[in-house]
């Protein structure tokens, strides 16, 4: 077969554009980008009320990549954009199952479903371990705590007892490191009070300098607290 040898200028302009259409004619199609692919396999925990963001990832495919939930629930205050960032402050706890699809801009296009599973924990938890009781004139109580981040707390827990004229009386004072993924530490608090009727306050403050966070929690009495022996 003979060689056919372009010309120069535009016959070998027109010669170029006139190959490269008959490649994309219709009914072919573009280079696809490879298969599509969803990289990330599963969510770090959020916390209840601390800023929560992550970018979903996916490989192959034709830009642009669209993601979008198509079933189950966000935890309420985060939001799924459509490129792939989940991010909000989260105002619920608890585990939240839900699904996202990514597509990409092939024609016809490819679209891959994932099914993800998030925790939503309160970084910092305080419980009642021993249900407040007042025995005599002794309010006797234990709390349970719980830090569930990988992150050291300085941490400071208050118990006071208040009086209806609203005159407060320490039950309890602890500052200490509570280290991080640590469950079920219990601290009693107890202290003789006056006569009178009180309510059962207990605040912790855990405080992280490196980032500088912040964490609260705090527990008291669903009644008042009746001290019926004088001292």
């Amino acid at each position: 077969m003979a060689a056919i040898r372009l010309g120069s200028g535009k016959l070998a302009g027109t010669i170029v554009l006139i190959l490269l259409m008959a490649v994309l004619l219709p009914g072919q199609q573009a280079p696809s980008g490879g298969p599509l692919t969803v990289q990330t396999s599963s969510l770090p925990t959020g916390f209840l009320r601390r800023p929560y963001t992550l970018k979903l990832q996916a490989q192959g495919g034709l830009s642009p990549l669209t993601w979008k939930l198509t079933s189950g629930f966000l935890p309420r205050g985060l939001e799924l954009d459509t490129d792939g960032t989940l991010g909000g402050t989260p105002a619920a706890k608890g585990e939240f199952r839900f699904t996202v699809a990514v597509r990409d801009g092939n024609q016809p296009a490819q679209e891959l479903r994932r099914e993800f599973t998030l925790q939503i924990v309160a970084p910092l938890v305080v419980e009642w371990s021993r249900y407040p009781r007042v025995t005599g004139q002794r309010l006797e109580c234990t709390i349970r705590l719980a830090n569930q981040t990988g992150q050291d707390f300085d941490l400071t827990v208050v118990a006071l007892a208040v009086a209806e004229d609203g005159r407060a009386t320490a039950v309890g004072y602890q500052r200490f490191t509570l280290k991080g993924n640590t469950a079920n530490l219990e601290i009693p608090f107890a202290e003789n009070l006056p006569r009178g009727s009180y309510q059962l306050n207990v605040d912790a403050v855990g405080d992280v300098a490196e980032t500088d966070s912040i964490y609260r929690a705090r527990l008291a009495t669903n009644e008042r607290l009746q001290v019926q022996q004088a001292p």
